[in-house]
């Protein structure tokens, strides 16, 4: 099995103050919490991909955390992430590989994976012979801030925006973005299809929530 996950920021202790306000008294705390929810889902010869910004720390340190969390680790590099990756004492091999891009198979899909959220990405416009998307693009970065609101916005947009097929038929763009933060998931590894069931439930509930703000409700 193949799972995907966010900005953990592991010892990242400004998360817990700022930005996200993460329900933890220190880091030590959330750093154990975030290693309970890794190990109760990825088991052995599970495969977890990385979003970027893994941990604020030094290579030794990683090295260590590293050596706790069960599976395949494979990671996305995000812009927080050199603090321990330029460290010489930092090993490489703990991770089956290190990118800034990649594009993987999952389950007869495409994901595309970057740190950072990607409109118009490779293979947007794919279909199965059912009609469904082929193609989903995984980001992280953004957290849960007004950045994540404004891809949103984006999103909707594109997604209602009409184009003409080669065949002259008209369609509308299709945009399968999913923000894997780790809050959205309660800091757990989740599969592709567990990614977009929860995407598909956060913003159905974000949208609402934005739609009684503007309504007044």
């Amino acid at each position: 099995m193949r799972y995907y996950i966010a900005d953990q920021h592991f010892f990242h202790r400004s998360l817990i103050t700022k930005m996200d306000h993460r329900d933890f008294p220190e880091a030590e705390t959330m750093n154990e919490y975030m290693i309970e929810k890794w190990n109760s889902k990825v088991r052995r010869n599970d495969e977890t991909v990385i979003l970027g910004d893994f941990a604020f720390a030094d290579g030794s340190t990683v090295n260590e955390l590293l050596k706790r969390l069960n599976g395949k680790k494979y990671l996305i590099r995000g812009n927080h992430d050199s603090y321990f990756l330029d460290d010489p004492q930092f090993d490489a091999s703990l991770f089956g590989w290190i990118r800034d891009y990649s594009e993987l198979r999952d389950n007869r899909r495409t994901v595309v994976l970057c740190h950072y959220p990607i409109m118009c990405y490779n293979g947007q416009y794919r279909r199965m012979p059912d009609g469904s998307a082929r193609t989903f693009m995984l980001y992280g970065h953004v957290h849960n801030t007004h950045d994540e609101i404004l891809t949103d916005r984006m999103i909707q947009m594109t997604q209602k925006t009409e184009v003409t097929s080669p065949d002259g038929s008209k369609t509308l763009i299709p945009c399968q973005m999913i923000n894997c933060f780790c809050m959205f998931s309660d800091y757990t590894p989740l599969s592709l299809d567990e990614w977009i069931e929860t995407d598909r439930l956060r913003r159905a509930e974000m949208r609402a929530a934005q739609e009684c703000v503007i309504s007044g409700g």
